[in-house]
């Protein structure tokens, strides 16, 4: 999968698995995607087509009914559509920085200590240090938690303001639009850094042939003096500082560096310049310097990046264990989803069983194999840790909404499930309201304030628990809200 397939991909998913969902894409418009992908791939399935092109040949089908539909979609490709010229505008702006920066000064010398060189020099320095000391800081930091980073907080900021990422509350798309923002910054983040690298070595080579390309350029015309000025530092001082750096240069070239007492007398005293050397050796060797330490170096390390960010560009790696895109790896295999069911505190009724048979159905599709397993009473989460089998892909804690939830309890049963889960399947919270809307018939607050509990608790365990009548003969309307928080465990829908 190309990065301009993964695009769409991420794209048709925000708009499967969004909350609310747009209305631009509807439960027929995800089946008929559905027939059009199998249809496509009747032949290749048993040839062992990759699934990552089964899963990109959908989304690519998908998009040409969604894409007149949705403005948003072709802003969202041309904004986001990387181009390579950006690497050459760049690099001409840098290296004429680089030529106006030795044009800073207002006699005809060349300040051995000039900020312009060894600001260039000591920047790159530390770059070089930095490319060598944080992948040693990432690698100390493997398996902890990262949050986002302050540069996809600062591009999402940045979109919000350009008014380019609507806000959630505004209706139509946006909350599909807002999703796939947040899904394709994550997944694009390594592909985006190769290219910001890529563009800062190149501006920085181009920067140090600005450099030299000015110095060369006003020696053909002008007759430079070389010498130096320096309010802190000595001669002694400066002699080692320039010898030091210009050293490797000098034993290239075969260019003698002057020793202390000659590069003293380079110096201006009291603001009035002295007569100075040849300017002509020395720019040969700041020259070389900077094409040593600088331009060879970066352009290097411009084109390896550039290198690796095409090879992430033909193979973009999606996160395909995802439960979105097992659904569709199972659709083209032809195989069940598997729930296994885990009550908690009151057994589901025999009308609820069926509810939810019909609303994970409708959430998952026809070819279902549904377990539920023994019910754990109240205060007994620890006694019987639950068991789920290998084969399974999803699984459904089933709560009782007349239940204040707890941490101490229905917390601690979510956790052991979800320590139980082998590693792909998806856990979401079902907190049935049958019994509850029985009770307290015509209290819409006391219903309210109920699901508000166990919303806030879901919030806390990072959860989104669907809280649905499964004796209601509508159960299965809730099927968009049980695929989404199957899609997206953490983020809590709409009840």
């Amino acid at each position: 999968m190309n990065e301009r397939q993964a695009r769409e991909v991420t794209w048709l998913e925000a708009f499967e698995t969004a909350q609310p969902p747009a209305a631009s894409w509807s439960d027929d418009d995800r089946a008929w995607a559905d027939r059009v992908a199998l249809e496509a791939f009747s032949d290749d399935a048993s040839h062992g087509a990759a699934a990552d092109a089964f899963v990109a040949g959908r989304a690519s089908h998908a998009l040409q009914r969604l894409g007149p539909r949705e403005p948003a979609l072709a802003r969202g490709a041309g904004q986001l559509a990387w181009r390579s010229g950006w690497v050459v505008v760049i690099g001409v702006v840098a290296f004429i920085l680089g030529i106006a920066a030795d044009a800073i000064g207002s006699d005809q010398r060349i300040n051995l200590l000039a900020p312009p060189l060894w600001g260039v020099l000591l920047w790159n320095a530390v770059v070089y240090v930095l490319l060598i000391v944080w992948p040693l800081v990432q690698l100390a930091r493997r398996g902890r938690v990262q949050k986002e980073g302050p540069l996809v907080r600062a591009t999402e900021a940045l979109l919000r303001r350009r008014g380019r990422l609507p806000r959630a509350s505004a209706g139509g798309s946006a909350a599909a639009v807002r999703r796939f923002a947040a899904l394709w910054l994550e997944r694009s983040r390594p592909l985006a850094a190769r290219r910001a690298a890529t563009v800062l070595h190149a501006g920085a080579a181009a920067l140090a042939l600005g450099l030299v390309a000015g110095m060369y350029a006003r020696g053909l015309v002008l007759d430079y003096r070389a010498g130096w000025e320096s309010t802190f530092l000595s001669a002694p001082i400066a002699h080692a500082l320039v010898t030091g750096v210009l050293g490797p240069a000098s034993q290239l070239s075969g260019i003698a560096l002057p020793d202390a007492t000659a590069f003293a007398a380079l110096r201006a005293e009291h603001g009035v310049a002295s007569v100075g050397a040849p300017a002509a050796p020395w720019i040969h060797l700041i020259a070389i310097t900077l094409l040593g330490f600088v331009v060879l170096p970066r352009s290097v390390l411009a084109l390896a990046g550039h290198a690796l960010a095409m090879t992430r560009v033909r193979r973009f790696a999606l996160p395909l264990e995802t439960p979105y895109h097992q659904r569709l790896l199972r659709l083209r295999r032809s195989g069940p989803a598997r729930a296994s069911v885990h009550p908690y505190g009151a057994a589901p009724a025999p009308q609820a069983t069926l509810g939810l048979r019909a609303l994970l159905v409708a959430a998952l599709g026809p070819r279902l194999d549904m377990n539920v397993a023994p019910t754990v009473g109240f205060g007994r989460e620890d006694e019987a840790p639950p068991q789920v089998e290998p084969s399974v892909t999803h699984v459904v804690t089933l709560f009782d909404l007349g239940a204040t939830p707890e941490a101490e309890n229905q917390g601690r049963f979510l956790r052991a499930v979800q320590a139980a889960v082998p590693g792909g399947a998806a856990v979401v919270v079902i907190v049935d309201a049958a019994s509850f809307a029985r009770r307290f018939t015509g209290l819409g607050e006391r219903m309210a304030e109920r699901r508000e509990a166990w919303r806030a608790w879901g919030e806390a365990h990072g959860v989104a628990p669907v809280v649905v009548d499964l004796e209601a003969a509508d159960a299965a309307a809730a099927g968009p809200l049980l695929q989404a928080a199957f899609a997206s465990p953490g983020a809590v829908p709409a009840t």
